[in-house]
This record gives C-alpha cells, sequence and structure tokens, in this order.
C-alpha cells in the first residue's frame, strides 16, 4: 500500500504542512485580532505566498540539481526562524502596532521557506514513487497539503485556549522539528547531469510546459482552482467572527471543517481517478466550488454556512487533487523540480495575490460582498476557460 510504503514521507508532509499553515493564519488572525486590521492581514498573507514568484523558479533549478531531501530541511529551517520571529513579536513591550515590523518580517520568511519546500517535496515525490504509484501517490500528497491547510487553523485555536500566542508557536515549532527527524529516513538523490545556468534550465522548464497543451491547460487550471484559497484564508476567520458570531474555538472548528471537506474531495478523486473523466469533473468541480464561495458570503445560518464551505471545499479538493495529478504524470523526470515549482508558485502566488485582493475588498465592502465577488470570479474564469481548453477537455486521466 502506497500510503504505508512511504509512510515517514507522507508523516513529514502532512506536519510541515499544518506547521506551514499554521503560521500563515497566525499572521493573518494576529492582524486582525490584535493589530486591529483587515489590509494588514491581507499584505501579511501575501508576502507569506508572495515570495515564490520570484524564489520559487530557482527553487525548481534546485531541486533538479540538489537531493530535493536536503532542500525541505533548509525550507523547514526558516519556518522555525520565521515561528519564532511571531514569538518574539508577541512579547514585544509596546502598542500593538510596533509589532508590525516583526510581523511582516516572519510573513516574509515564511514566504521565503514555502517557495522552496513545496517543490522539493513534490520533486521527492517523484522519486520515492514508482511510475505506477505516482499518480495516487500525488492524490494523497494534496490531501496531505489541503490537510494542513484545514487543521492549522484548529491547532490555533486548541493552542490559544490552552497557551496563547506563543503555545501557537510552541505548537508549531514542535511539528517543524518532527517533520525534519520523520524526514531523514526517507532518501533522495542529486543529479547526475551537468547543470548549465540558472537562466537556461528555467527555459528548459519553460519549454517543457508549453510544449505539452494539456501540461499548459492544467498549469492555468491551477490558476483558477486557487483563487478560491486566499479568499478564504482571509475572509473566513472573518466572516465567522462577526457575521456568523462564533466565539474562538467555535471558529476553529468551523475553519476546521475546511479540512475534511477538503480531504473528502481528494478521496473522492483518489477512488474516482481510474473511473472519472479528469477534464470534465475539473472543469465541474471548480465552478461548483466559486459558486459555492459566493453563495457563503450571503449565509447567516451557521448550518448553512457549513455546508456551503463543504460544497467549497469537496470541489475544491476534488479538482486540485487531479489537477496536481495530472501535472505529475506529464512532467519528464529530468525537469520535474522545474515543471513542479512552476506549478507550486501558481498554488502560492495566486492565493497571496486573490487573499490581497480580499484584504482590500473586505475593508472597503464587508466580508460578504467580498465573499460574492471572488466565488463569482472563479466560477466565470473556469466557465471561459472550458471555451479554449481543449486538451484538458478530452484529458481522461
Amino acid at each position: 500500500m502506497i500510503l504505508l510504503r512511504h509512510g515517514w514521507f507522507y508523516l513529514s508532509c502532512l506536519t510541515a504542512f499544518t506547521a506551514g499553515h499554521m503560521l500563515n493564519y497566525s499572521v493573518i488572525i494576529y492582524a486582525q485580532e490584535v493589530i486591529g486590521s483587515d489590509l494588514l492581514s491581507g499584505i501579511g498573507f501575501g508576502l507569506c505566498f508572495g515570495p515564490p514568484v520570484v524564489l520559487g523558479w530557482y527553487a525548481g533549478v534546485l531541486c533538479d540539481r540538489l537531493a530535493p531531501g536536503r532542500v525541505i530541511l533548509g525550507a523547514q529551517l526558516v519556518f522555525i526562524v520565521a515561528a519564532l520571529l511571531l514569538w518574539w513579536a508577541d512579547g514585544s513591550a509596546g502598542a500593538p502596532a510596533s509589532r508590525v515590523p516583526l510581523l511582516a518580517l516572519a510573513a516574509a520568511l515564511t514566504g521565503v521557506a514555502w517557495s522552496f519546500v513545496a517543490p522539493a517535496r513534490m520533486a521527492a515525490l517523484g522519486q520515492i514513487a514508482t511510475a505506477d504509484e505516482l499518480k495516487p501517490a500525488s492524490v494523497i500528497f494534496n490531501l496531505l497539503v489541503m490537510f494542513g491547510f484545514g487543521l492549522g487553523p484548529l491547532l490555533i485555536a486548541l493552542a490559544r485556549r490552552h497557551g496563547g500566542w506563543p503555545g501557537v508557536f510552541m505548537v508549531a515549532v514542535a511539528l517543524l522539528v518532527l517533520a525534519s527527524l520523520t524526514l531523514l529516513g526517507v532518501h533522495t538523490r542529486p543529479s547526475a547531469r551537468v547543470h548549465q545556468p540558472v537562466r537556461v534550465e528555467i527555459r528548459e522548464g519553460l519549454d517543457a510546459v508549453f510544449g505539452n497543451p494539456l501540461l499548459l491547460q492544467l498549469m492555468v487550471a491551477t490558476m483558477v482552482g486557487y483563487l478560491a484559497m486566499g479568499p478564504m484564508t482571509v475572509l473566513l476567520p472573518k466572516l465567522a467572527a462577526t457575521q456568523l458570531g462564533f466565539d474562538e474555538l467555535q471558529r476553529g472548528t468551523f475553519l476546521g471543517t475546511l479540512a475534511l471537506s477538503l480531504i473528502a474531495g481528494g478521496l473522492v478523486a483518489l477512488f474516482a481517478a481510474r473511473r472519472a473523466h479528469h477534464g470534465r469533473v475539473i472543469f465541474v468541480a471548480t465552478t461548483l466550488a466559486g459558486v459555492s464561495l459566493a453563495a457563503l458570503g450571503a449565509a447567516h445560518d451557521a448550518a448553512l454556512a457549513v455546508v456551503l464551505l463543504c460544497g467549497v471545499g469537496i470541489s475544491g479538493g476534488l479538482a486540485l487533487s487531479l489537477i496536481v495529478a495530472g501535472i505529475q504524470a506529464q512532467a519528464p523526470d529530468a525537469l520535474r523540480g522545474r515543471v513542479v515549482s512552476m506549478y507550486t508558485i501558481l498554488s502560492q502566488v495566486v492565493p497571496a495575490a486573490a487573499g490581497v485582493a480580499a484584504g482590500v475588498l473586505v475593508q472597503a465592502f464587508g466580508v460578504s460582498v467580498a465573499l460574492a465577488v471572488c466565488g463569482s470570479t472563479l466560477a466565470a474564469a473556469m466557465l471561459l476557460n472550458l471555451l479554449w481548453m481543449g486538451a484538458l477537455r478530452r484529458h481522461r486521466g
């Protein structure tokens, strides 16, 4: 069984992604609740996921040169530094506004870590999984990414209840240490090929994507699918606290519901991968995620909000799991690091940009309008893509 064969690697992924998303959410919630700025929460999220637009290209080259495991360990060390900076900021004396520089620096370092850890883990998976395992192994990997995304806020709520903000940062550091220890038994290898200048190697990766219509269209579908992630991260805590009136633990549980629905969507992808028409499912599921997100903005009833949130999570988890499996299957082995780095750049930069836009929207118009605009944009973009993405329409998986 794939999960057992690569159990240490998957455990390392789960703990690292959970800790990373705890840092993302901590920046956002801290900016909203302690510093009192919705705009800063959007900017902070942008800093958490913005650096890959520059560093991600080099990260892909590095993953094709060095053993990916070494790159992962280095990135996780940067995560730990970011968590310690947040801990330091929280303990600083003076007005909350005086903590903004440390908060911004920690957010930026979190972004640096994401730039390297995400493509390195995908490249490592391409080395340890056999050709027959790669698609289902990629779906499981994406399940853990989404699990960490949803589990992060729940752990923040539990840690804050028992240890305040210092407890949150302590838990994040402990998870990152565990992620590093469990990775020590996973053996990855460096490339034996002769290295060319970084610019030339980046161009090789771009040529591989643009020369394969299906791979290119899967990348564009990635951009659209991840339009929901930034707004959900920025807007859901605000929706839960204001429009739904949840207390701290209820808010954490509500956001944790996202983890369960994302996992459910990934499980559907895992079991339907051999039977479903991947292209059609990606189009339909992404559009449904956008419609559900837009409707969530109008929800004032807790039960309805949970149902709509599950709709976003299940649809999004299904679509994104099939997308990442398709990209891994289409990526040439010699260029895998560079190809998957483009996917991770999109999966981080698009949520960052959408998160900043969501922060501006919620500051100007409120959380209801912000969710409606973000969800409608997602659904409309995917419907427009349906008109020209012939290779993806024909993609059976």
